[in-house]
C-alpha cells in the first residue's frame, strides 16, 4: 500500500478531532439551551422589556465563561499529562531495565509471545523509550493531546453561534408569544447542532440529534416553568 493511501485511510478516523469537537458541541448546545432558557424564563415571567438585554448579556457572559472554563479544564489535563511525562522520565533514568520489562509485559498482555514482545520492546526502546512508554503504557498520543487554547476558542465561538439562534427568535416577528418564537428557533438550532455533531463525529444521526434535542427541550421546559411560577407568585 502506497504511503498516500495509508495517510488517506488515517484521515477517515475521527479521533484527531477529539481536541476541539467535544468543546465545540458542548459550547453550541450550551449556547442554545442556556440562552433560550434564560429568555423563555424572562418571557414567561412577563418581563419582556428586559428580554433582548438579558439575551445579549447572557450570550456574552456565557461565551466568556465557557472559554475560561474550557481552558482551565483542558489545561488541567495538560498538567496531568506533563506530570506523567516527568514521572516516566524519572523511572527510565532510575530503572531502565525495569521499565524495559514493563514494556515487554504490556506487549505480552496485548497478545504477543514473550520472544516477539521482547524484540518489539527492544526496537521501541532504541527508537524512543520515553515515547514508547507514554504511548503504550499511559495512552498518550499526539493526535489526542489536550489543547486548551483550541478548546477555549472552539467553545466560545460555538456558544456564541448557538446563543444567537434563540436571540434571533426573540427578535423575529411572531403572531404568538415570544416564548413560542424563541422555542421554535431553538428547536431548529438543536436539530442542526445534532446533525452537524453526528456528521463530524461519524455517529448515528437520529440517536445523536434526538439526545441533543430532548436534553435542550427539557432545559427550556423547566426554565419556562420556573419563570411562570415567579410571575404567578408576584416575586
Amino acid at each position: 500500500m502506497a504511503l498516500e493511501d495509508v495517510f488517506a485511510r488515517n484521515v477517515d478516523h475521527k479521533i484527531h478531532k477529539a481536541g476541539w469537537l467535544r468543546a465545540a458541541v458542548l459550547g453550541a448546545n450550551d449556547g442554545l439551551v442556556s440562552t433560550a432558557s434564560l429568555m423563555t424564563g424572562i418571557a414567561a415571567a412577563k418581563a419582556e422589556g428586559f428580554l433582548i438585554t438579558a439575551g445579549a448579556a447572557g450570550i456574552a457572559a456565557g461565551a466568556m465563561s465557557m472559554a475560561v472554563g474550557e481552558y482551565i479544564s483542558v489545561r488541567s489535563q495538560n498538567d496531568i499529562e506533563e506530570a506523567d511525562r516527568q514521572i516516566e522520565m524519572e523511572h527510565l533514568r532510575i530503572d531502565p531495565d525495569g521499565e524495559f520489562e514493563e514494556l515487554v509485559h504490556i506487549y505480552v498482555q496485548r497478545g504477543l509471545d514473550r520472544d516477539l514482545a521482547t524484540q518489539v520492546a527492544k526496537v521501541m526502546t532504541e527508537k524512543d523509550a520515553l515515547e514508547a512508554h507514554l504511548r503504550d503504557e499511559l495512552g498518550q498520543f499526539e493526535h489526542t493531546k489536550a489543547r486548551p487554547v483550541q478548546a477555549a476558542i472552539a467553545s466560545a465561538i460555538s456558544f456564541t453561534l448557538g446563543g444567537l439562534i434563540p436571540f434571533l427568535g426573540a427578535l423575529a416577528p411572531t403572531l404568538g408569544t415570544k416564548v413560542f418564537s424563541i422555542v421554535a428557533f431553538t428547536l431548529v438550532g438543536l436539530v442542526a447542532t445534532g446533525i452537524i455533531s453526528a456528521r463530524l463525529a461519524g455517529s448515528p444521526y437520529v440517536k445523536t440529534t434526538a439526545r441533543i434535542l430532548i436534553g435542550g427541550a427539557l432545559g427550556m421546559l423547566i426554565t419556562s416553568g420556573i419563570g411562570s411560577l415567579v410571575h404567578m407568585s408576584g416575586i
